[in-house]
């Protein structure tokens, strides 16, 4: 497939239901098998699509689909710093998710997806962005890697009662 079958387009309150749907399918694809069955069902419950939607109402948010065909198949959601990252520039913001799904991994979408999110923080005037990621996620590291973000500190991601060993990252913007 080549980049002129995708497109893109920023996502609103309305869309809260399809946010959601991308989220937990592609969450339980990559890692539900980690979890006992209550944690992952718990966890999953807080990305509600109401949750989505509330979100996406609230103005400090945005987030972009990748679509193709019309059909929506990842989106990238970024805001202001909600993780716990040691000592942040003021105004630093966070790219809170990055999901796709499988088929369409490798052909740059995530690439375009991160751009974005850049781009909008650099407009928001933020000197820094974070993020996290699982330590056992290679491919995931591999990636913010070469999208300039650094590995920072330790961070324990809750699912449930498991508690995931992730990695914050930032990248210089």
């Amino acid at each position: 497939m080549n980049q002129s079958a995708i497109s893109y387009r920023d996502a609103g309150p309305a869309d809260g239901q399809v946010l959601g749907g991308i989220a937990r399918a592609t969450f339980i694809d990559a890692f539900g098998a980690l979890y006992k069955l209550d944690d992952l069902a718990s966890f999953l419950a807080q990305g509600s699509d109401t949750a989505y939607a509330a979100e996406l109402a609230d103005a400090d948010i945005q987030a972009r689909f990748a679509l193709t065909g019309g059909a929506p198949i990842g989106f990238c959601k970024i805001s202001r710093l909600m993780l716990p990252a040691p000592d942040p520039a003021p105004g630093a913001m966070e790219l809170r998710q990055l999901y796709l799904y499988k088929p369409w991994h490798g052909l740059k979408i995530a690439d375009a997806l991160t751009e974005w999110a850049k781009d909008q923080a650099r407009k928001r005037g933020a000197p820094e962005i974070w993020l996290s990621v699982f330590t056992e996620n290679s491919r995931a590291r591999r990636f913010y890697a070469r999208h300039g973000f650094a590995e920072i500190a330790p961070y324990h991601f809750m699912v449930g009662t498991q508690a995931d060993k992730d990695i914050l990252c930032r990248a210089t913007l």
